[in-house]
């Protein structure tokens, strides 16, 4: 079964720090262009962070560029997002996807090229 499992989210204070998880099972990550995109209440879902297969190059949405960090272990078939200075409009909750045909980079972060898989999620609350 093809599956990917977020982790790693919970309730932190403004300007604190989490590092999210993103683990597959039952295929490798080596082929995937991996992204994270977040999730908040009475919003559309909208990208993070990418990362490529190929050559480790990422993106980021401007609204994190300099505070969250995106990387990959292809040994351990896990992604990672290290997030600094959090602030409460980062609540979200935050979901890790893959995608084996993408365009470009930015392509894959506004989710205008195919996604293949979703996880289930991982809540982050940023709030004092």
């Amino acid at each position: 079964q093809l599956q990917l499992v977020e982790s790693g989210g919970g309730l932190v204070q403004p300007g604190g720090s989490l590092r999210l998880s993103c683990v597959a099972s039952g295929f490798t990550l080596d082929y995937y262009a991996i992204g994270w995109f977040r999730q908040a209440p009475g919003k559309e879902r909208e990208g993070v962070s990418c990362i490529s297969n190929s050559d480790g190059s990422t993106a980021y949405a401007d609204s994190v560029k300099g505070r969250f960090v995106i990387s990959r272990d292809n040994a351990k078939n896990t992604v990672y997002l290290q997030m600094n200075s959090l602030k409460p409009e980062d609540t979200a909750v935050y979901y890790c996807a893959t995608s084996s045909s993408i365009t470009t980079l930015q392509a894959m972060c506004i989710m205008a090229d195919p996604i293949d898989s979703w996880g289930q999620g991982t809540q982050v609350t940023v709030s004092s």
